[in-house]
Order: structure tokens, then C-alpha cells, then sequence
């Protein structure tokens, strides 16, 4: 069984601990411990506490914006492929510690030693594809209506880079945005879930290590604030970022939005996700059901593409409702660090009192609790302190407000269609849409799923689960969810700016359009 102790030395976390207090900013490699009341540090697998937190003050956050400011004007014109060959040797550097991240994750966050382990893989993968990525920033050569004219398109650093990340993925997230940002030639300033700390200063201490070996690299090209929603506003607030990537809830992003609106600043927004899967009568129930299961429950519901609205054909229900009754009865629920264990603990007190509430407000609205829902009893591999819940699945008699209501937790809504139309109706009913998927064999089923007329969602897939997306694709979804777009395919964009150019290589200046002037 692993501890913090035992994970600190490898990361070389000690050398900042200072009385068993953590420092709120990490500005150019350097420790600050602010005069800001201490907040206490708990594992969400027993509610011990590991150490204490000095939040950073609008001070920090306003230096470590400036320090990174300096850096940018330096690393802006180091070549791209150079670029790339820092986050290549982050992405060694993470491969070497991956196990001690990994747990440190699940201490942290309460994740399972494969899903943690697949977070930091993600990391890794991001930084390959960064790497590639930098050798390919790729503008356009564009035909010109004026003789011996031709236009240009090229894409240059956009400056200083916000990042604001959740707890669910508290290292992932924040390199999707940092390593492809590095790479892009910005730099970086990163305020972490509040909740995970411990894993921000580990991260945040690898790719120090890695700068201060490479010589091309300005130092201040990752700076670091911790605390809770007002760092994150002064951070959004602050003219100076060029972009900020904001991952978290609606109302989070919301607020980010309107600060960075205020000064008519960039904001790349990945919110809230109340995803659905629609199971057609033609689909395979066996591939389904694993693929429910896992998207369902998986990090205790605590995915922004978690499964929150499953849609049955009503010919099939029957038959799925007890296939997935059958695997909910065989999961067990736990101590994430122990193998057997398939789901840890809610992040907190407040996550399981809104699963709660959740549970009652689907039994008003005529909904009904199959399975799951209660609180695990301590004993075995649960430890006394941590928030364990048993995933529910309930049967709902349609979609009642409960169910447009995204709840971060393992519940999920099985509701019954008759017409592909009406579910695909159904799907797209809600506020949100990051996640969504269709399992069927029908070949025009999956067409009109994935066609314009189809789901609205940002992700829409076809025998595949709602979560696991991949670092090549785009990753992001539409209306409350924000629109923004982090990872693969051509997201490098939001972290660049676009320049346009027209060059002449005549004696004539022949106007646009045919315009005659003097």
C-alpha cells in the first residue's frame, strides 16, 4: 500500500513542503507561501489529512502572469521544432515517474490504479503528438486576384496561456493545454482544482526539472497558482492572458467567460456534460452493456463524458435492464488503491449529498431506483472517512427535470423509445452536449446518429461508450458545454494567432476589387 511520503522523494515535492504547508504559486521555480489562511489537505479514500495548502493572493497570481509574460517574449522565437524537443523530453520524464503520478493521482483524486495510470499515459501521448505537431504548424499560400501579388497566411505565438482544471483529471487536462501551448511557443500559467494540489505541484515540478536542463528555454515558462475560485477569477480578469482554457463545471465556465468578456479576451471553454447513449433493437447487448457499465460508473460518475441518460428501444429493455443489474450487482466498491477495486470514492461530502438529493428528486418525478444508490458500509477494502456509494441505475418514466440536470456522480437514467427519431430528440433535449453515443447494426441507424440531423453533441459515437476519448481527436462539445476544443486534430489553433499577409513582388500597386484611386 502506497503513502504520500513515500511518493514526495521521487517527485522531489519535499523540497517545497515548509512545516508540513504546500506553497500556493510556484513562480519562475521558485516557492511562495502566502500570508492567506491555510486550507487543509484530505485523500478522498479516507479523509486523513496530508498536509496544509497556502492559497495564493492577487499578488502572486499578478507576478506569476508577469514573470510568464517575460518568458513568452523569449520562447516566441525559438524555432517550433526546438519547442517541440522540450515537451518531447517532458513526455520522458513523465514515462520514468509514471507510477508515482499515478498514485499520487489516486491518493489525490480517488481514481483506480489503471484509470490514474491511463490519465498519466495520457500525458505522455500528448506530449508524442505535441512533438509531431511541432514540425506541422502549418499556414497557407493563397491565390491573389493582383498580378504578381500573393497572399500568406501564417500562424505565430499567442502570448501567455491561462489554464483552470478540474479534479477528475487533475494532470491530463492541464497538459493538453500546456504541452500543445509549449509547442505553439506561449507560456503557461495554471490554476488547479483546489481539490487536487498535491498532483499541480508534482506536474508542475517534472517540467521544471526538464527547463532547467534545456538551454533554448526561458525560465517563467510554467508558473503555477493555487486556491479556489477567486485565484481563478483574478486569473480570467488579468488583460494580459491572451487565452484562457477554462475545464470544469457550467456555472465555472460561465464566470470565467464573463471576466475574460469583460476585457474581450479569448476563452476556450470544456464544461458540463449530460451525456446519453441510444441502444437500438438491432444493437449487440453484450458490447453494450460492457460499454454502459464502464461509461456509467467508471471514476464513480465523476467524468464530464460520464453516461447520465441511457435510451432503450423498447423491445430490447427488458433484456438490458437486467444485463446491466446483473453487472452493477458485481462491482466492487472500494479502496482505489487496492487491485480488486473498480470504483473509488466521490471526491467529497457535497458530491454525495447531491447524488442523494438526486435520488430522491427522480423518485418524485415517478422514477424508480433498480439498483444502487446507498452509501457502502465500512469494512473490507472501505476504508472509515471516504464518501462510497453504490452506482444506481434508475428506471425513469421519461425525461423530468432531474434528468436535464447533470449530477456528478454514478447515476444513471434508463428511459424506453419506440422511434429512433424520438431518441435522437431526446438526446439532444438537454442544456448540454459533450458526449453521446448509439449502439446498433443497422447501418442507417449510425448514419442518421452521426449526420447533421443527428446527435448535437461535440463526441458522437457508434458502439462505443461516451467516455475514453483519444488525443488525436478534438475534444470539446456545443451549447452549455462551451464550444471549446482541447487536444488533437487542429485545436493547436486556439493557442496561436492567425496573420494574414500580402506581398508584392511588382512595380505596379494595383488595387482589390478593381478599385481605380488617383
Amino acid at each position: 500500500m502506497y503513502t504520500l511520503p513515500h511518493l514526495l522523494a521521487p517527485l522531489r515535492l519535499d523540497r517545497w513542503q515548509q512545516a508540513e504547508c504546500w506553497p500556493g504559486a510556484i513562480i519562475d521555480g521558485i516557492a511562495h507561501y502566502p500570508s492567506t489562511p491555510p486550507r487543509l489537505l484530505y485523500s478522498p479514500i479516507d479523509r486523513q489529512e496530508h498536509g496544509q495548502l497556502l492559497p495564493a493572493s492577487a499578488v502572486e497570481v499578478s507576478a506569476a502572469v508577469g514573470c510568464a509574460i517575460v518568458a513568452f517574449e523569449a520562447w516566441r522565437t525559438v524555432p517550433a521544432p526546438r519547442r517541440g524537443e522540450l515537451v518531447r523530453r517532458i513526455g520522458e520524464a513523465v514515462r520514468l515517474h509514471k507510477t508515482q503520478l499515478a498514485q499520487l493521482i489516486t491518493l489525490e483524486a480517488g481514481k483506480i490504479a489503471s484509470e490514474a495510470e491511463g490519465e498519466v499515459q495520457e500525458w505522455i501521448d500528448v506530449c508524442d503528438y505535441a512533438a509531431g505537431l511541432s514540425r506541422q504548424l502549418h499556414g497557407l499560400t493563397i491565390a491573389s486576384e493582383r498580378p504578381q501579388h500573393r497572399l500568406l497566411e501564417q500562424w505565430h505565438p499567442l502570448g501567455v496561456v491561462g489554464v483552470i482544471s478540474a479534479f477528475n483529471f487533475p494532470v491530463a487536462v492541464w497538459a493538453w493545454n500546456a504541452m500543445l501551448a509549449l509547442v505553439c511557443g506561449d507560456a503557461v500559467v495554471w490554476k488547479p482544482s483546489e481539490k487536487t494540489p498535491l498532483c499541480a505541484l508534482a506536474a508542475t515540478a517534472l517540467v521544471l526539472d526538464v527547463l532547467r536542463d534545456f538551454g533554448d528555454a526561458p525560465a517563467g515558462l510554467i508558473q503555477l497558482v493555487q486556491g479556489d475560485a477567486v485565484v481563478g477569477d483574478h486569473l480570467a480578469s488579468d488583460r494580459h492572458i491572451a487565452l484562457i482554457s477554462a475545464t470544469g463545471s457550467v456555472a465555472m465556465g460561465r464566470a470565467v467567460a464573463q471576466h475574460a468578456a469583460t476585457r474581450l479576451g479569448r476563452s476556450l471553454l470544456e464544461l458540463g456534460g449530460n451525456n446519453a447513449a441510444i441502444i437500438t433493437a438491432s444493437a449487440d447487448l453484450e458490447l453494450a452493456a460492457r460499454a454502459i457499465v464502464f461509461a456509467a460508473a467508471g471514476t464513480c460518475g465523476q467524468r464530464c463524458t460520464s453516461l447520465r441518460r441511457l435510451f432503450v428501444h423498447e423491445e430490447i429493455a427488458d433484456a438490458l435492464q437486467e444485463k446491466l443489474i446483473t453487472a452493477y450487482q458485481h462491482l466492487n466498491v472500494g479502496d482505489p488503491r487496492f487491485a480488486t477495486t473498480l470504483i473509488g470514492p466521490l471526491i467529497d461530502d457535497a458530491a454525495m449529498k447531491r447524488m442523494h438529493a438526486a435520488l430522491a428528486q427522480a423518485e418524485i418525478e415517478g422514477g424508480r431506483i433498480l439498483i444502487g444508490g446507498g452509501q457502502v458500509r465500512v469494512g473490507g477494502n472501505v476504508p472509515d472517512g471516504g464518501c462510497y456509494v453504490r452506482p444506481a441505475l434508475l428506471a425513469m418514466p421519461e425525461q423530468t427535470d432531474v434528468v436535464h440536470d447533470e449530477t456528478f456522480a454514478p447515476v444513471l437514467y434508463l428511459m424506453r423509445y419506440a422511434r429512433l427519431n424520438e431518441a435522437i430528440a431526446l438526446n439532444n433535449a438537454v442544456s448540454q452536449g459533450l458526449s453521446s453515443a448509439i449502439f446498433t447494426t443497422d447501418l442507417r441507424e449510425a448514419g442518421a446518429f452521426i449526420g447533421p440531423a443527428g446527435s448535437d453533441c461535440g463526441l458522437a459515437n457508434v458502439n462505443a461508450g461516451t467516455s475514453g476519448a483519444e488525443i488525436g481527436g478534438a475534444f470539446g462539445g456545443e451549447k452549455d458545454t462551451g464550444g471549446g476544443r482541447e487536444s488533437g486534430s487542429d485545436a493547436w489553433k486556439n493557442y496561436m494567432r492567425r496573420a494574414t499577409n500580402t506581398l508584392n513582388d511588382g512595380h505596379a500597386l494595383p488595387l482589390a476589387q478593381g478599385v481605380r484611386f488617383g
